[in-house]
């Protein structure tokens, strides 16, 4: 049964979100091109496009793409000589797209984090390859991730790809022994896949669902690691509170944000996560984390947080993992704990080194604290420098609406 085009454009850009990761893993696996397999995942949904209005959109869309896809691929190869050998490994594997199966189809995307966080590719090509081929974002996308240019970043995927053919780094999640050391990289992988969908519109937010359910996985895949179990109560108190983070499309700041509708459900798993990893006496960057975001979430109010334990806790993750944001924070932590002066002199020193530059939040926090301090032409000041550095609607309406109660 057809169905109208904007429904189908719908339920495309909603295959797109879910499925894109997995057909690209898929094709990858099976064809060892990771051109190839972004090329043919592109081009499946191009067919999804012209024929879902015509024949309805299919039970199993993820199914209905990846045998589309495959097929794709198996017609490419045909034209290419050098393809043949890899054809006739692959022919079996052809289907007609009408009727597809997903009983062969298996989860490949762990496989793909793990082997783009492989130990050969430096960290940002681990993480930028990773997103642009499981979560389906564009290269200006994760540039703007990594703040760094656009050609920049496509230069560093091209590099990652080219590297992994070269160095004929394995497809697969590695032996139990090794997966230690790709740990930091595909935690960092599943934060960023978070915070992509959790800071954008609804449109990306099936990206958190997706981060959450990997970090899932790989607890269960690492059950004697604690890093993972910090990663996954990170991002359990930080969705508790989504929906309450924008308000008629401007940012409601955390103290200002209304609790009675956060997640409780969330919070506590969340909490109970966070024990369940610092008993295991190991204590890494997300467990800290993550311990600050309890202390926000069972608060019962903005009055009740318990700054000193949270400045405390910056203080020992600058330590574990030195960044300027994270001594950002730490300001702001001690603003609130021992005074707005005693934190104004924190960011101070943070501006004066040049390590935030071009960063929103360095002159947003200071604008807030001026504001705080009754410097008022002061954090007017601050305020427009953050509102032209804004990279979100969300957060420039937020920033105008500051500077006019100035």
């Amino acid at each position: 049964m057809s169905v109208s085009g904007g429904s189908v454009r719908d339920a495309v850009d909603a295959a797109y979100r879910d499925e894109w990761g997995q057909v690209v893993a898929t094709l990858i696996g099976m064809t060892g091109d990771w051109d190839l397999a972004e090329d043919c995942a592109q081009d499946a949904f191009a067919v999804a496009l012209a024929s879902w209005p015509r024949d309805g959109v299919p039970r199993r869309p993820g199914a209905w793409l990846t045998t589309a896809a495959r097929n794709r691929a198996i017609d490419r190869l045909r034209r290419d000589a050098a393809g043949a050998a890899k054809l006739r490994q692959l022919a079996v594997l052809a289907r007609d797209p009408g009727e597809p199966s997903t009983e062969d189809i298996p989860d490949e995307r762990l496989r793909l984090i793990f082997t783009c966080c492989h130990p050969a590719l430096p960290f940002p090509a681990r993480v930028a390859l990773t997103l642009r081929t499981l979560a389906g974002l564009s290269t200006a996308e994760i540039a703007r991730a990594f703040l760094t240019a656009e050609p920049t970043m496509a230069q560093r995927l091209v590099r990652a790809k080219r590297k992994i053919q070269e160095a004929g780094i394995p497809y697969r999640v590695p032996p139990v022994d090794l997966l230690p050391e790709r740990l930091a990289a595909v935690l960092a992988v599943l934060y960023l896949i978070f915070n992509e969908g959790y800071d954008e519109e609804d449109a990306r937010r099936a990206l958190t669902a997706e981060a959450i359910r990997l970090t899932r996985v790989l607890v269960r895949l690492m059950p004697g690691e604690p890093e993972p179990r910090g990663l996954l109560s990170l991002m359990l108190l930080h969705e508790a509170r989504r929906t309450t983070r924008t308000e008629g499309g401007v940012l409601v700041t955390l103290e200002n944000q209304d609790r009675s509708r956060w997640d409780r459900a969330l919070i506590t798993e969340g909490v109970a996560t966070l024990d369940e990893a610092l008993a295991m006496g190991r204590t890494g960057p997300y467990q800290l984390q993550a311990a600050i975001a309890v202390c926000h979430a069972t608060a019962p109010d903005a009055a009740s947080t318990d700054w000193p334990q949270i400045a405390a806790l910056y203080a020992e993750l600058g330590r574990l993992a030195p960044s300027p944001v994270v001594d950002l924070n730490r300001a702001v932590a001690v603003a609130m704990a021992d005074g707005i002066p005693a934190g104004l002199a924190l960011v101070d020193e943070i501006t004066a080194s040049g390590r935030l530059d071009g960063y929103h939040l360095l002159p947003a926090t200071r604008a807030d604290l001026l504001r705080r301090d009754g410097r008022a032409a002061e954090a007017r000041t601050a305020y427009e420098e953050a509102l032209k550095l804004a990279p979100t609607e969300a957060e420039r309406r937020y920033l105008a609406g500051r500077l006019s109660e100035l």
